[in-house]
């Protein structure tokens, strides 16, 4: 199995830091790093991306998270190891990753229920995480990233 090309952040000069910075800036608001990783976990999972899929169960496991919540990511709507604010913010990965699938892609009901959970500037970084992820799973699906590959 081999890449495409070498991971477009890494060949275009400033990109990787450019899409990292995004990721520090929204880290300062004050949202849980568990629930982050959670939502780029089931964001990844839904496009398909490995390396993102590997990274983040990989980086929750350090992070202390146990088997049953990580492997029941995808599942979460049926297990009780999440939280409600958790939940919501599963909700709204799913709805914001999935757009293309239905006319009204985040509907009010998802929205809400993630704004009772997080004040608007945490919604706003959740918002930010959850497009931040998809679009390192898009550069690493279109170019074929190798899960566990070294991208220096």
């Amino acid at each position: 199995m081999s890449a495409r090309m070498g991971n477009p952040a890494m060949v275009v000069p400033g990109a990787f830091q450019a899409l990292l910075g995004l990721g520090k800036v929204t880290s300062k608001v004050g949202l849980s790093p568990v629930l982050t990783e959670l939502v780029n976990l089931r964001a990844s999972q839904i496009n398909g991306c490995g390396v993102c899929v590997h990274g983040h169960a990989r980086d929750l496991r350090k992070a202390g998270e146990s088997d049953e919540r990580i492997d029941t990511v995808a599942g979460w709507r049926d297990t009780p190891w999440f939280t409600e604010a958790e939940r919501a913010a599963l909700a709204l990965t799913e709805a914001v990753t999935r757009i293309a699938d239905r006319p009204d892609p985040v509907s009010d009901e998802v929205y809400a229920e993630a704004a009772k959970h997080f004040n608007e500037q945490e919604l706003a970084a959740l918002l930010l995480t959850i497009a931040s992820v998809n679009v390192w799973n898009r550069i690493n699906i279109a170019t074929h990233q190798v899960a566990g590959a070294d991208w220096s």
